[in-house]
């Protein structure tokens, strides 16, 4: 029987030769991740059921990185639920304040998750590892439970949507142009518990960062799981970072898709998720002029190396404009030191932003960067619903960071090369 990429690593995780979309299975798990915002619901069904210990304690992850460093009493008290979990059970890979970075950038960094893999996690950016060649989903708390008593979980086999990227980007176009490009065509609903399986000649001409950010925003297009072929440049970041074996999977070349999608990269201008969906977006030079108070520049799906790096060049030897903050949040410690022997921390600083811990902060309206009602936000992050932010009057509009630089600068939503003149 033809099979997707995804439906290949759900088979051999259940033990079967073959699966299809629809069919339940209880598959295998290599990883069981978790927060401080959802773990502590999972520690307490955890406990209810009477496991008495973790399936495997080098298989999961505990990353407090929501409200951490802690925000007040509740998120401390959160946090302390997880750490005294942690070490009643001896966890391995728990990261906290000062080891820690945001969840889905971390794990990849340090080896968690490689080709191959069968990962679920209590946070719904979990589809992050795509880009790596495994099979990666967000779950609820109970079953983050489940999965940590017993190492396997239930799922139903998702359909899939083939999307065919063809082409190279212009320069300063990135993976974030690309993936709300995407979600604008089909809708935030219109890969409902489907896969989003990507594939084409224009995967080449994208670099690891800019696959992490678009598997990390599949679920934002209603998506079970966004995943990538495994070429050399994964097999290249795979080998620097993981000593865990990995399995290579590819779709079948009659694999069955429930529809095919065409993006031409060459095409692609700058994108911009308006309020209140990532769906409605508009391309920059389309947007009109749109006055901002706050530019964030971080998060899961866009506070890697690359992304600092897009955003330091532009912001380099200018200021940004008056009566605008500017936040960025390298979203790992490793990331962070590497941004600082660049020189981008201080052409930041310099730039006149404010440079955070590794934190998801405010991207989900948690802490450092809340919304008053009327403010205007460009942010790099993930969602932009009503509230998202901050006050439900606030608006968030979903960026790359190379946008998000030029928008800091000239006061409204720009593209880079506005400023660059």
């Amino acid at each position: 029987m033809a099979m997707t990429m995804t439906q290949k690593i759900l088979a051999a995780h259940a033990g079967k030769d073959s699966v299809k979309a629809g069919e339940l299975i209880t598959a295998r798990l290599d990883l069981v991740l978790g927060n401080d915002i959802t773990s502590p619901l999972a520690i307490s069904e955890f406990e209810k059921i009477g496991a008495g210990k973790v399936f495997d304690n080098e298989k999961i992850a505990l990353v407090p990185d929501h409200f951490c460093p802690n925000k007040d009493i509740k998120s401390a008290q959160q946090a302390k639920d997880v750490r005294e979990f942690a070490k009643k059970y001896a966890i391995k890979n728990y990261f906290e304040v000062g080891q820690m970075g945001i969840e889905h950038a971390l794990l990849p960094e340090k080896g968690l998750v490689t080709a191959g893999d069968v990962v679920i996690g209590a946070d719904s950016h979990t589809c992050t590892y795509g880009a790596l060649g495994a099979f990666s989903t967000g779950i609820g708390s109970t079953d983050m439970a489940a999965g940590m008593a017993t190492g396997e979980l239930w799922f139903k086999v998702p359909d899939a949507i083939k999307v065919i990227l063809t082409g190279k980007p212009a320069k300063k176009v990135s993976g974030k142009d690309v993936i709300l490009h995407l979600i604008g065509l089909i809708g935030v609903d219109g890969a409902r518990y489907m896969s989003l399986e990507f594939t084409g000649d224009g995967i080449d001409a994208l670099s690891m960062d800019d696959r992490f950010t678009i598997a990390n925003m599949a679920i934002e297009a209603g998506a079970k799981n966004g995943i990538f072929p495994v070429d050399g440049k994964t097999l290249e970041y795979i080998n620097a970072h993981s000593t865990k074996p990995h399995t290579v999977y590819a779709a079948d070349t009659d694999a069955p898709y429930a529809q095919v999608v065409e993006i031409d990269l060459a095409s692609l201008d700058y994108t911009v998720a308006c309020p209140h969906l990532p769906s409605n977006t508009k391309t920059v030079k389309n947007l009109g002029d749109i006055k901002i108070d706050q530019v964030v520049i971080g998060s899961c799906t866009n506070g890697r190396i690359e992304d600092l790096r897009a955003a330091a060049e532009i912001m380099k030897g200018k200021k940004i404009a008056g009566g605008v903050r500017c936040i960025v949040f390298p979203a790992t410690q490793k990331i962070y030191l590497q941004a600082i022997a660049e020189g981008l921390i201080q052409t930041m600083v310099e730039f006149g932003a404010a440079v955070s811990t590794p934190t998801c902060g405010p991207c989900l309206g948690g802490h450092m960067g809340i919304l008053a009602k009327g403010e205007k936000c460009v942010a790099t992050t993930n969602r932009n619903f009503i509230g998202r932010m901050g006050h439900i009057e606030s608006e968030v509009y979903l960026a790359s960071p190379a946008v998000a630089a030029a928008s800091a600068i000239t006061g409204k939503i720009s593209a880079p090369e506005e400023v660059s003149k």
